[in-house]
């Protein structure tokens, strides 16, 4: 009978499952996206609200002209998008920082109640759009007498 030494190497640096992971993650196909797909897109924080009559919508745009962005409402769904283009420093100057994000932005909201869709406002003022949507009759609580 032959005696077999079993080959258990213990694993004793903390690191080496993190730089596992590290490596296997610049190996998908994440990684060879090219970088102005993958980083030339941006989600601007959104409010949901509702009032009596209204849901209400604030989005974080900063920075855009309120032709840059887009607005529409089909079968219960507002989405918002538009692009925020970056801003060349001019010639001569050297950029130390660039923290702001640039790119197009998309965002679909599913509104949690029936809204009048001819009467949607959209209003943009300091770098906030809120969209108002008037409630449908139907979805507006109504006062019911008792006989």
């Amino acid at each position: 009978m032959n005696l077999v030494r079993a080959n258990r190497s213990w694993n004793l640096d903390p690191w080496s499952n993190l730089r596992d992971e590290i490596n296997r993650l610049f190996e998908s196909p994440l990684a060879a996206m090219p970088e102005t797909e993958f980083f030339n897109t941006w989600t601007p924080a959104v409010d949901l609200y509702e009032d009596k009559d209204s849901l209400i919508v604030q989005v974080e745009v900063p920075g855009m002209k309120k032709e840059e962005i887009e607005v529409s409402l089909h079968d219960g769904v507002l989405t918002i998008g538009g692009e925020r283009r970056e801003e060349k420093p001019a010639e001569g100057n050297d950029g130390y920082r660039a923290e702001r994000l640039y790119g197009r932005f998309q965002r679909a909201i599913t509104l949690p109640k029936p809204v009048d869709s001819a009467n949607v406002k959209a209003a943009y003022k300091d770098g906030i759009l809120t969209v108002t949507l008037p409630k449908s009759e139907e979805a507006k609580p109504r006062q019911i007498s008792i006989s």
